[in-house]
């Protein structure tokens, strides 16, 4: 038994392959294949990757294996798959409720637990000088790539494009910005997802419950201590959900806009995935490599919480489970709980690259030609009126919308982009979560409390 179990996963890789190269030769017309055949390959492909899944045991293959079978199903059965929404709703919802008491109850006990304020501007100066480095480099890869691949010359559009409405925007100003980084009304904050909002009055309430007397403190401390023991296992129960969301959510994607939307405005897509994974390989790693992160153990942290925000194309989806990873991986709960959420309003790498590609996409298809003075004007007023969107689905296109119009530029290409916002907005997500576990470790390595025995003996649960 032990044997084929060491044979099976060459079984798995054959099954997978064969089934790939069937459908790549179909879709070319290369090769008339009966549909039968491809779907009793598809379903063995799945059917071999659901006995792995039972196999590892992980929750983080469960997720990935469900995401196949999401993409199938939804093939097969979409008028089905386009009712599941609901399911991977459900997922969104449960986690929203995490998000605030856990931000509390981690940001006060690492405040006021203990008592250094000194190292939370320190951090805070750290973080922020980080965030705008990495994001920059986001910025120009992204402004690099669409001014080689011209994705957007030769694009004829439509006269009337069929696409939902997208809401005008105002353009962020300066002082929108800033006033939007403190709460007004706390509940209104935990109400609206504003995550930078609760941040900054979890920190003031952190720092404030520092300050009183230890009869005081040591309650409050208790209790936070408590709450945020309690959010963590919350988590993990509904964590187990995850799998049953991904593959809906998967489900319903493909089922609402099928497969051959894989094929549409393929250039577009390749181009900012193959941007995106030049910002990891170029920007991220050499990042882990200087500060001495081990980029196995980080692999297989980040993998759980970057497939979930993958799958449901939203970062706060991913917000429990990156903290948690994090704070398993070394590094201690203050660092985690301050640099995650900030980072998520400041940090987001794989939003800023996308949104530097599509503007300029948006001009080349309209057949202006923009001056690279004026397309850096336009990249970092995107990164200004970005922040904070990345617990929004889909959000980044509204921004998009209204900085084109500010700009004098037409927004028929923003609804052809419309067409594949989901399958970008899944990868950018992806990288807006990886750049801030990154974010995480650095800034622990930078205050020497960098634990690199539970780094190297990190094990997805």
């Amino acid at each position: 038994m032990q044997k084929i179990w060491k044979l099976f996963p060459y079984l798995l890789l054959s099954v997978v392959s064969v089934t790939l190269i069937l459908l790549v030769l179909k879709a070319n017309s290369i090769l008339e294949i009966p549909r039968n055949i491809l779907l009793i390959f598809r379903l063995l492909s799945v059917a071999l990757l659901f006995v792995f899944a039972l196999r590892k045991r992980t929750l983080t293959t469960w997720i990935l294996v469900c995401m196949v079978a999401g993409a199938e199903f939804g093939y097969d059965v979409p008028e089905v798959a386009k009712k599941l929404q609901v399911l991977s709703d459900i997922f969104l919802r449960m986690i929203k409720t995490i998000i605030a008491p856990l931000l509390f109850s981690t940001l006060v006990v690492g405040i006021a637990g203990h008592a250094d304020i000194k190292q939370i501007g320190r951090m805070g100066w750290k973080s922020l000088l980080y965030f705008e480095i990495v994001s920059t480099l986001a910025l120009f890869i992204g402004l690099l790539a669409i001014n080689i691949g011209k994705a957007g010359v030769g694009v004829v559009l439509p006269p009337n494009p069929e696409a939902p409405a997208i809401a005008n925007m105002k353009v962020q100003t300066t002082s929108d910005f800033i006033l939007h980084i403190f709460p007004e009304n706390i509940a209104k904050s935990i109400f609206e997802g504003q995550i930078l909002q609760i941040v900054v009055f979890s920190v003031i309430f952190g720092i404030a419950v520092a300050m009183v007397k230890e009869k005081y403190r040591a309650p409050m401390i208790r209790f936070s201590e408590s709450l945020a023991e309690i959010m963590f296992k919350f988590t993990n129960i509904i964590m187990y959900y995850a799998p049953i969301a991904v593959f809906a959510a998967i489900a319903y994607t493909i089922g609402h806009m099928g497969l051959d939307i894989l094929f549409n405005l393929f250039k577009l897509l390749a181009t900012l995935y193959v941007a995106l994974v030049v910002f990891l390989v170029f920007v991220l790693v050499p990042v882990a490599l200087i500060f001495r992160i081990p980029l196995k153990p980080f692999i297989k942290a980040i993998s759980e919480p970057a497939t979930i925000a993958f799958a449901t194309s939203n970062s706060e989806s991913a917000l429990p489970s990156a903290m948690e990873s994090m704070e398993k991986f070394g590094i201690p709960r203050k660092i985690v709980a301050f640099v995650i959420p900030t980072g998520y309003s400041f940090n987001l790498d794989g939003t800023t690259l996308y949104l530097s590609l599509a503007s300029i996409f948006v001009a080349q298809a309209a057949g202006i030609d923009l001056p690279i003075g004026k397309q850096i004007i336009i990249c970092f007023t995107l990164m200004l009126t970005s922040k904070g969107v990345a617990g929004v689905s889909r959000a980044s296109l509204v921004i998009l919308l209204g900085t084109v119009v500010s700009f004098g530029l037409p927004v028929e290409p923003v609804f052809i982009i419309l067409g594949i916002d989901v399958l970008m907005d899944m990868a950018r997500t992806s990288v807006n979560v990886i750049g801030n576990c990154l974010a995480t470790a650095v800034i622990a390595r930078s205050e020497n409390e960098f634990d690199d025995i539970a780094a190297r003996n990190f094990k997805p649960e």
